[in-house]
C-alpha cells in the first residue's frame, strides 16, 4: 500500500457513499472525456473506468501512478498521466480527444486556488469541473455579495463559471483524516462569460480586496477614481464585499477609460 505524503497534501477517499454520490452528481456519459485529477489509490477511479470513453487521470506520484497503470493500463480508453497538474496542457490533451473535458478531482487544498485558475486557462476546452476542496473554498466560490466568505476568488470566477455546491464532506471520510471540512462543487463553465471582461478586471479585483474594510474610494485610489466608480453605479463609499462582480467589470472598464485619457492620477 502507498502511504500519503505531506508534501503532495495526500487525503485519500475511502468512503464508499460519498464515492458513489460523487458519481451520480458527474453522471458519466458514454461520449464523455472524462479527466481525473489526483486519483490517488483509485478509489474513485474504479468507479470511472469504463463509463465513458476515455479517462485519463493524472497523478504526480510515481508510486500511486504505478499502481494505477498495473490495475488499469489495459483497459481500453485508460491513460495515466505521471504529471503535475498545475503544469499539464489541458488543452492540448482536448485537442487529442477531439472534445471538450469533463474534469474531476479531489484537489490538494495546498494547490486548490491556482490549479482552478489554471483549469479556467483552458476553459475554451473544458464542459465542467467537479472538484472537492476544503469547504470554506467552496464556500467562497459559491458565495452571494455581502457575505462574509464573499472576496476575490468568488469575483474571479464569477464570470467563467456557473458554481454549485453540492454536499459536505466530513474528515473522517478520508485516510489519514484532514483537519476540516471538505465539499463538493460543481462549476459549469460558461460557453460565453457573463459579462464582458476588461483587461483591467483581475487588477481592479485584487485591489479592492486587498484593503477589503477600507471604502472602494480608498481602496482602488490610483486605479479608479471616483467617477469611474459612480459611473458603475456603485456608491464610492462602499466596501468591496458589497459590489457585484458585474459592477467590478464597468468599474475596471471605466478605470481603462480614465487612464487612456490621463484622468487617473
Amino acid at each position: 500500500m502507498v502511504f500519503a505524503r505531506k508534501r503532495f497534501g495526500q487525503h485519500f477517499l475511502h468512503d464508499q457513499g460519498v464515492l458513489e454520490r460523487i458519481v451520480r452528481e458527474i453522471a458519466p456519459a458514454p461520449a464523455a472525456a472524462i479527466v481525473e485529477i489526483g486519483p490517488g489509490r483509485g478509489a474513485l477511479t474504479q468507479l470511472l473506468v469504463g463509463r465513458s470513453r476515455t479517462l485519463d487521470v493524472i497523478e504526480i506520484d510515481r508510486d500511486l501512478a504505478a499502481d494505477l497503470v498495473s490495475r488499469w493500463g489495459k483497459t481500453a480508453g485508460f491513460t495515466l498521466h505521471g504529471a503535475d497538474a498545475l503544469e499539464f496542457d489541458f488543452a492540448a490533451l482536448a485537442a487529442a480527444r477531439g472534445q471538450r473535458l469533463r474534469v474531476i478531482g479531489n484537489l490538494p487544498y495546498n494547490i486548490s486556488t491556482p490549479l482552478l485558475f489554471h483549469l479556467l486557462a483552458a476553459r475554451e476546452h473544458v464542459d465542467d469541473l467537479h472538484v472537492m476542496l476544503q469547504k470554506e473554498v467552496i464556500e467562497r466560490i459559491v458565495a452571494a455579495p455581502d457575505s462574509g466568505e464573499y472576496g476575490r476568488l468568488t469575483v474571479m470566477l464569477a464570470p467563467w463559471v456557473e458554481a454549485t455546491k453540492l454536499f459536505d464532506v466530513g474528515p473522517g471520510a478520508f485516510t489519514p483524516a484532514p483537519r476540516v471540512w471538505s465539499a463538493v462543487a460543481r462549476l459549469t463553465v460558461r460557453r460565453t462569460p457573463a459579462f464582458a471582461v476588461p483587461p483591467a478586471f483581475a487588477r481592479t479585483v485584487s485591489a479592492a480586496f486587498s484593503h477589503r474594510r477600507k471604502t472602494l474610494r480608498n481602496a482602488l485610489r490610483g486605479i479608479a477614481d471616483v467617477e469611474a466608480i459612480v459611473a458603475a453605479g456603485v456608491d464610492p463609499s462602499q466596501r468591496p464585499e458589497t459590489v457585484t462582480p458585474a459592477q467590478f467589470a464597468a468599474i475596471a472598464q471605466g478605470a481603462e477609460r480614465a487612464a487612456s485619457s490621463g484622468l487617473v492620477q
